[in-house]
């Protein structure tokens, strides 16, 4: 059986081997040679293999020549999706375990539960689950025409769907029709769930929707949203990655409207 460790730092940058592609699992005696501050080590039981998360308190591009840092972010398209996302949960999980080493109730340290993937409050017995957080994203499509976004955090010249967090009290349909109007301004309906995706920054679920326009002028805030335009199918501007949910979403739309032509 393979046995394979992650290699995070302090500040939940990971451990990459320099080269053309990108390696992040390593053998797992790596880590024998850093004189630092073990943080936290996981194991997380990945299919085929013993896979084990190691975070460090040191500055490990200095400590392992050949090896460099890389943020989660950047690996998102080089790496396969499965590995993205055992990355993804080992980052997640090491989060969760630094920002739960005390009770939020009443300031006990916290324990290991023995029987599920949680932190106990000894004191009282409240427990700390890993945190995900539900969002929706989803494309608004009018005939042959998709609603795209260009949102502050974007790179230049890039156009996605629309998303945001679920709140309090709310479905993820309800949430959907409200993120679009407060974005863009447009009134949805037929909202159809399609597919979700986990999305470790830091800890969200992505529940991915169409929906048809059913009204409304676009309008958007110039702070969150910069601008937001109707495109045809074949006409499309920058897109997300195919490794992301709205690339898919997008894509999906793409490859329905052309099918649909004759």
């Amino acid at each position: 059986m393979a046995v394979h460790t992650i290699v995070i730092d302090a500040n939940y940058q990971v451990l990459v081997k320099s080269g053309n592609k990108p390696t992040v699992f390593h053998d797992s005696s790596l880590t024998q040679a850093v004189d630092a501050q073990l943080l936290h080590r996981l194991h997380l039981g990945a299919p085929g293999g013993d896979l084990t998360v190691v975070q460090l308190d040191a500055d490990l591009s200095s400590a392992l020549p050949g090896f460099e840092l890389a943020s989660l972010r950047s690996l998102l398209v080089p790496l396969e999706e499965s590995a993205f996302q055992w990355l993804g949960r080992g980052i997640q999980l090491c989060r969760w375990q630094t920002e739960h080493r005390f009770c939020g109730k009443c300031g006990s340290p916290t324990e290991p539960s023995a029987t599920d993937e949680a932190l106990v409050c000894p004191s009282c017995e409240l427990s700390f689950y890993p945190k995900i957080s539900p969002c929706v994203i989803g494309l608004i499509e009018n005939g042959d025409h998709c609603l795209l976004a260009r949102g502050a955090r974007h790179p230049e010249a890039m156009f996605s769907t629309i998303a945001g967090f679920i709140e309090a009290g709310e479905n993820a349909e309800q949430a959907f029709a409200r993120e679009v109007q407060e974005e863009v301004g447009v009134v949805v309906e037929d909202i159809t769930y399609l597919y979700s995706q986990p999305w470790p920054f830091p800890g969200q679920l992505m529940l991915g929707f169409t929906a048809n326009f059913a009204g409304g002028d676009i309008s958007v805030d110039g702070e969150e949203i910069l601008e937001a335009h109707w495109y045809r199918y074949d006409q499309l501007p920058l897109i997300p990655p195919d490794s992301t949910i709205s690339g898919r979403i997008i894509r999906d739309f793409v490859r329905r409207k052309q099918f649909a032509t004759p």
